[in-house]
């Protein structure tokens, strides 16, 4: 449904984006990730037709088609990053323009201003409208045609609550009709909760694509389980045999002050604390975390960073 083959966009002499293969398949939502300047926004305009690539291609649709032909924006819905309205207008004038514009059923705007929380605002105009309202505006827009293919560009950057709400059901929804759901975002909580796969840019390039197996599994080998016993006279366990008797089970296991600290995934904290208790120690308080995106995002950009350099755009 949207498919990047060997992408690139140049700007002058900065090279926005570099060589990107990537596909988006009907029923997929993808969330693309990146620090500021990492190539998310060209990406997602070179697809909406807003940019011609400086080399390779991007398609889109089923047949395919360059995102380039006019015929390809029949198969596209596109919200930008900063959404911009007419304030003299009112939410539902700037929907059933939109409407017109595409030449959609009349039923099609009641559903959409419901569906993004802006019934009860639908008749004011939009220079009334606080940001997360804007956006929300935003949202329905980009769910009257119903495309096939949803472009997304930072869509709950402003947005409340009801528009959470509104965001991850136009998600589900989309996921639900088999259409194919691109969306940029530095909410790292909803793109766990959303995305089917993550693809990370770090410099124009393309550094990391996990699907959500994936990245389950590697948060899981980020978690920490953190031991402490009780104590017993005459003996200091730190200074005892614990770690050699441990690390075969978890070799990153290490001493911080009075605890036992063990990082690795789940299934090793059972085994861990059964032979800790063969060893007659007593655990007298234990604690676990697992793994976070945000993390483990932020190491895969420090890994990408030094080799790619700054991106742009």
């Amino acid at each position: 449904m949207i498919s990047f083959r060997s992408f690139s966009k140049s700007f002058g002499a900065q090279l926005a984006v570099d060589g990107l293969n990537l596909e988006v398949a009907r029923g997929e939502v993808l969330a693309l990730l990146g620090p500021n300047g990492s190539g998310k926004t060209t990406t997602l305009k070179a697809a909406a037709g807003l940019i011609v690539p400086s080399a390779g291609a991007v398609m889109l649709g089923e047949p395919p088609r360059s995102a380039q032909e006019p015929a390809a924006r029949e198969v596209l819905s596109y919200l930008p990053q900063k959404v911009s309205f007419p304030d003299a207008l009112t939410g539902r004038e700037i929907v059933e323009f939109y409407r017109e514009l595409r030449d959609l059923p009349g039923e099609r705007v009641p559903k959409v201003m419901r569906f993004a929380s802006l019934n009860g605002a639908g008749e004011r105009m939009v220079g009334t409208y606080s940001g997360g309202m804007v956006q929300r505006l935003g949202l329905a827009v980009a769910m009257l045609p119903e495309a096939p293919v949803f472009l997304l560009d930072e869509p709950t950057a402003a947005l409340d609550p009801d528009g959470l709400c509104a965001f991850d059901a136009l998600v589900q929804h989309a996921r639900e009709d088999g259409r194919a759901v691109l969306f940029t975002s530095h909410q790292l909580g909803d793109v766990e909760r959303l995305a089917d796969r993550f693809a990370i840019l770090v410099g124009g390039r393309l550094v990391a694509c996990l699907s959500a197996s994936d990245l389950k599994d590697r948060l899981a080998e980020r978690g920490v389980m953190r031991l402490r016993f009780a104590p017993v006279e005459g003996r200091d366990w730190t200074a005892e045999a614990v770690l050699p008797a441990v690390r075969p089970l978890a070799p990153a296991a290490s001493w911080s002050g009075d605890e036992l600290i063990v990082p690795g995934p789940a299934s090793v904290r059972p085994r861990v604390l059964d032979l800790v208790r063969t060893l007659g120690i007593e655990v007298r308080g234990l604690t676990a975390d697992e793994g976070q995106l945000g993390e483990l995002y932020r190491e895969l950009v420090a890994e990408a960073a030094p080799a790619h350099g700054e991106g742009a755009k």
